[in-house]
């Protein structure tokens, strides 16, 4: 089984059958969040083993001098007649597949695994789902970020005001789709060691979380274009926002230009402020000091700026080596979050859904997800039993069903006071249940149609009105002050006759009683 054509004939018949494979995955119906994951981590390491098979088939084809020699062995005998180098082959064939019966189903058993539905694995074996060992539990299986380690260090940054909340936060890598992230911090921020270790830490998050969510994507490649793009941009200087500063302090470190006082020892930024400290009491003593130790002062306004010695030189190349990786790590930053903005919406939504649960609720939910899904044939069979099952809800107080079909906490039923009831008459007596919803029913449907019954228009001046006589009685009294809102239905309704000619519901009724309609 040496030869170099068969190695290439089975390689190109193993290609053919994970291509088949990746076809059949690819084109699964869309399932649960879960199930859609696994298939596409199987089919990107499908991807793989069809991109190592290509690779040594390339290599195989390269070696055209041993692939020349054995086609001609096959193809050109010495006669005619002779057969012998087919029929040695052919027994060597035999002989191995009558020694290894078993040998070829190796890729048979490897594509069976790929092409294995969610859900069929046997009972009795219980493996734990590889895919979920890779997302945290606040993850969710992909769904949400967890990005409450990048918040701490955000949080302990200097000189960020006011520290933000966890949603806050969120919100500030959110901004990221317009601006450069976190652009509005101060400059002395963003030049710090503990900015640049923040912003390698999130960028190195948001990187794995892409790789573990969208294996198909070709995070490699649009990783290199957006290195590009910054290396182009860095080179070129156009970065305002990451030029070093210059000043006082830049100036102490041996990092910028100034004036030297060689009694003090220090580099002043501006003319006025040496000039003033010329004059101090500290200043003088230096003086006096070097005069004692018989060292001839210096002229501080004409002594040149001293040269950097070799220690600031190496600063002032690791302040600048710094300042780089923080502005690298924060574009690229920038760049994956713009792809994960709807995710960190996702996990903006899921957090506030969190707070509004209780301790008992959170809980419940947590038990819920460490469930394993039912099998998809499973699910079938036991329809009818958990459709008995919800109608089997205990609720004992009649309290209102939630989002998740279960009855309402009972204090969240007390603090809404969903248990007072409100009687309308005009509605033909019928009872709402809770302040918000009688306050709500005034511009219902049911409501405007028992006050249009009575000839009254549903206006504001007849909310909280529910008996009939009352209605009647404040229609009566708003008539006698002059007010035309009761008449409003007369003069705003519109009547057509027969031969398409709109009037308003007065004109019709005179119009009608003249016999001239």
């Amino acid at each position: 089984m040496d030869s170099i054509v068969e190695i290439q004939r089975q390689t190109h018949e193993e290609i053919e059958r994970f291509e088949r494979s990746l076809y059949e995955l690819l084109s699964r119906p869309p399932a649960t969040h879960e199930h859609n994951l696994q298939n596409e981590h199987k089919a990107a390491q499908v991807l793989d083993r069809i991109a190592t098979r290509i690779t040594s088939l390339h290599s195989l084809y390269a070696d055209e001098d041993t692939r020349k020699a054995e086609i001609n062995l096959l193809s050109a005998p010495a006669k005619a007649d002779d057969l012998s180098e087919f029929y040695s082959r052919l027994v060597k064939i035999q002989e191995h597949h009558n020694k290894y019966p078993d040998s070829a189903p190796g890729i048979d058993l490897e594509l069976a695994s790929f092409l294995e539905e969610p859900g069929q694995e046997e009972e009795d074996l219980e493996e734990e789902d590889p895919i979920s060992l890779i997302f945290s539990g606040e993850e969710a299986y992909g769904k949400y970020c967890d990005l409450y380690a990048n918040h701490v260090a955000y949080t302990n940054l200097k000189s960020i005001g006011k520290r933000p909340g966890y949603l806050q936060y969120l919100d500030l890598l959110l901004a990221a789709q317009t601006a450069l992230v976190h652009e509005d911090l101060p400059r002395e921020t963003r030049f710090s060691k503990e900015y640049e270790s923040y912003i390698k830490d999130l960028y190195t998050y948001l990187l794995s979380f892409v790789k573990r969510t969208q294996p198909l994507t070709d995070i490699d490649t649009q990783q290199k274009k957006a290195i590009s793009e910054f290396d182009k941009k860095w080179d070129a200087q156009e970065l305002p926002e990451w030029e070093n500063e210059t000043g006082p302090k830049s100036a102490a470190n041996g990092e910028g230009v100034g004036i030297w006082c060689a009694a003090c020892m220090r580099h002043y930024a501006k003319q006025t402020v040496y000039d003033a400290h010329l004059s101090s009491k500290k200043h003088i003593k230096a003086v006096n000091r070097q005069a004692a130790s018989g060292e001839p002062p210096k002229n501080p306004n004409g002594s040149p700026v001293p040269l950097p010695t070799a220690a600031q030189s190496n600063n002032q190349s690791a302040a600048k080596l710094r300042i780089r990786n923080a502005a690298y790590h924060t574009h690229m930053a920038t760049a994956l979050l713009v792809t994960l903005a709807p995710v960190i919406n996702e996990t903006k939504s899921n957090v506030e859904r969190r707070f509004s649960l209780t301790a008992r609720e959170r809980e419940q939910e947590l038990l819920d997800q460490s469930k394993p899904p039912p099998p998809p044939a499973a699910a079938k069979e036991g329809a009818a039993e958990e459709e008995e099952e919800e109608e089997r809800i205990y609720n004992p107080l009649k309290l209102p069903l939630g989002w998740d079909g279960k009855p309402i906490p009972y204090w969240l039923y007390k603090l809404h006071g969903l248990g007072v009831e409100y009687k309308c008459e005009i509605c033909s007596d019928h009872v709402y249940m809770g302040r918000k919803n009688f306050d709500r029913h005034f511009q219902e449907s049911r409501h405007a149609f028992g006050m249009r019954a009575l000839g009254l228009p549903n206006t504001k001046h007849f909310h909280e009105i529910t008996r009939i006589e009352d209605a009647l009685a404040l229609a009566e009294k708003l008539k006698q002050e002059g007010r035309h809102e009761i008449f409003e239905q007369e003069t705003m309704e519109e009547l057509e006759d027969d031969e398409g000619n709109v009037y308003n519901r007065k004109t019709y009724e005179d119009l009608k009683k003249q016999g001239l309609i």
